[in-house]
């Protein structure tokens, strides 16, 4: 789970950091925006679980993680950038990866299935959420499009594999897998959920 869990803090903080490199600003921006964006979703799941400190925070190696993240896409972004959609594509691995360890450290602390499939979710969106916000965007989770709803598939699978006594392992795989095919799906096919109809939606009278 530590694996997983740094695998997402650095996904995550390349997500962050390209985000901030596009934003134009300066490495000390791009830095934080990398360690918001790899970490607060992890905070915030523990907070929640009562498992202070944070694992942030009596572990060095997720600052240096995010660091490194940041630095990387600092020096390095006009390579990162010859991917197709770097930002989404990390951001979906960020996702994937942070699903399974959220809901995977909920159940650790004994919590209901409920439950640990929304820290699942909330460790895995919270993140994402504060970087819109900082560069100024509507954040990704509350458009149409597929967000949370991958994170709440793969958090589900985990939690369900868990009650089934089943393979730990290859329930995270699969779990992480599946949340980020439907992410990357939902991108590639504009796949998104409903929105409530408005005036604009209507065609124009003749």
């Amino acid at each position: 789970m530590l694996a997983l869990d740094l695998a997402g803090t650095f996904a995550f903080g390349l997500s962050g950091a390209l985000a901030g490199v596009r934003a134009r600003l300066d490495l000390y921006g791009v830095v934080v925006l990398a360690a918001v964006v790899g970490l607060a979703g992890g905070i915030t799941r523990d907070i929640l679980l009562g498992a202070l400190p944070p694992a942030t925070f009596s572990d060095w190696r997720y600052l240096a993680t995010v660091v490194c993240a940041a630095l990387l896409t600092f020096f390095a972004h006009p390579t990162l950038e010859r991917f197709s959609r770097p930002v989404a594509v990390f951001d979906a691995a960020g996702l994937s990866l942070f699903c399974v360890t959220g809901a995977t450290k909920a159940l650790d602390f004994q919590v209901g299935a409920v439950q640990a499939v929304l820290l699942g979710v909330i460790t895995a969106t919270g993140g994402g959420m504060l970087r819109d916000v900082l560069v100024r965007e509507i954040p990704t989770v509350l458009r149409n499009e597929l967000y949370a709803v991958p994170a709440l598939v793969g958090a589900s699978i985990v939690v369900a594999a868990s009650k089934l006594g089943h393979d730990p392992g290859g329930a995270s795989v699969a779990a992480a897998a599946t949340c980020f095919l439907i992410r990357l799906a939902s991108l590639r096919f504009g796949i998104e959920l409903p929105t409530a109809p408005t005036d604009r939606d209507k065609p124009p009278d003749r």
